[in-house]
């Protein structure tokens, strides 16, 4: 993988600066360009025999490594539908967009599927800045956004389902993984932007209550590939594991300074929250094999929904291409959508949303069941190590659905951090 052009820093850097504008002025109740002018709901084009969806993906810059297969496998999930008789009589047309690993980007294109294209839904982001960067957008225009990957949690939306994994179904069961594995001594590295820094300092917390010591906690800019200094410093802290909260291309170089700095998975594990079995083909088996994951969903996971889900993907994009948990995730909302539009007997995002308590999907990781109260979805928790075939297999799972607590009020230890 190629280092990311010094141009490109410059533009994360800027949209980093954008972002907390954003934010900033969403937070004093500004209206913002990027959310638009109105609070009135955007119109739904439902003319003809179709209804538009929007598909956001990073499908270049830093985050591409992730992105691109989501976007493959949302568009997987619509042509089986649409082979099926689509949603409501209506065949489902994808507008696909670039978020082009740029916050502002996103909310750009956010406002021009919702604004211009009249999608029904909005399915994409990957990382928290560019989902924060669109909240105001679908907020402010009453619009739909289904959002497939893993996060720091402390979030809640009233026009966003969260269909990854939120904090209590990801991070907490990997923080029992490594306590349960006589992992004591923890060394976190990130990269800098709004999910790795909330999500340590859930990670701070849960040490603290659980008998574990933080020994360093080092962060990189999002696409950053110069990582000889934290391997060294992690080296040097002589820690029992590292948590590893890097996304996109970063985790190329990282894993292999880490390597060069003679560390190893039997030396000291990395367990990562955001490599999956497409990060681990982009990395390579020879940096990861042994290394740690925990996620809902691997494409060794069994059932016979993932075999006919990982059938399908391959067939339509390759025999050498592996599915992955953001991928499956994003997979399963376009059918969790499907099933709350048919129950609502509606587009209208108002009536989507007050169908969708308890709808059920037999998803490849499983059965999935939408929890209306929080728009989130119980998911089961899995512990994986990367195999010398660049697999994941699973070596620990919650035994069942782990219902979602955004807000982690079920953990004393937690309290303040929201």
């Amino acid at each position: 993988m190629s280092s990311v052009p010094s141009i490109h820093r410059r533009r994360l850097l800027a949209g980093t600066a954008a972002l907390a504008a954003v934010v900033a002025l969403s937070a004093c109740g500004a209206k913002t360009d990027a959310a638009g002018s109105s609070d009135k709901a955007a119109k739904i084009d439902t003319s003809g025999d179709t209804v538009k969806v929007g598909l956001l993906n990073s499908l270049s810059g830093t985050m591409a490594i992730s992105e691109v297969t989501v976007r493959n496998s949302l568009q997987l999930a619509i042509a089986e539908i649409n082979a099926k008789g689509g949603v409501l009589g209506k065949k489902i047309k994808p507008i696909s967009e670039d978020g082009a690993s740029d916050w502002p980007t996103f909310a750009e294109k956010a406002t021009k599927l919702i604004k211009e294209d009249g999608v029904a839904a909005t399915f994409g982001c990957w990382t928290s800045a560019s989902r924060k960067a669109v909240k105001p957008v679908f907020e402010k225009n009453k619009s739909l956004l289904f959002y497939p990957v893993q996060y720091e949690g402390l979030e809640q939306s009233p026009y966003i389902f969260y269909t990854g994994a939120t904090t209590n179904q990801q991070i907490i069961p990997a923080l029992d993984y490594l306590k349960s594995q006589g992992k004591k001594k923890l060394y976190l590295v990130g990269s800098d932007y709004v999910f790795p820094r909330t999500a340590n300092k859930e990670i701070t917390a849960y040490a603290k209550a659980n008998g574990m010591t933080i020994l360093g906690e080092d962060y990189a800019p999002l696409g950053s590939t110069e990582f000889s200094t934290i391997a060294n410093k992690v080296k040097a802290s002589k820690a029992d594991a590292v948590f590893n909260t890097l996304n996109g291309d970063s985790n190329v170089a990282f894993f292999k300074e880490y390597k060069s700095a003679g560390l190893s998975a039997a030396t000291m594990p990395v367990v990562s929250v955001s490599i999956a079995e497409e990060e681990v083909k982009s990395i390579g088996t020879q940096y990861l094999e042994g290394q740690l994951t925990a996620w809902n969903y691997y494409q060794t996971t069994p059932g016979a929904a993932n075999t006919t889900f990982v059938k399908a993907y391959k067939a339509k994009y390759g025999a050498d291409k592996p599915t992955s948990d953001p991928m499956e995730a994003a997979y399963t909302s376009v059918y969790l959508w499907k099933a709350m539009v048919e129950k609502a007997k509606s587009f209208d995002p108002e009536k989507v949303k007050a169908a969708s308590d308890g709808i059920t999907f037999d998803a490849p990781e499983g059965l999935v069941t939408v929890d209306g109260a929080s728009q989130h979805i119980y998911k089961t928790a899995r512990i994986g190590k990367v195999g010398s075939d660049g697999l994941i297999e699973q070596v620990w799972d919650s035994g069942k659905p782990i219902k979602p607590d955004p807000f982690l009020k079920g953990y004393p230890w937690a309290a303040g951090l929201s």
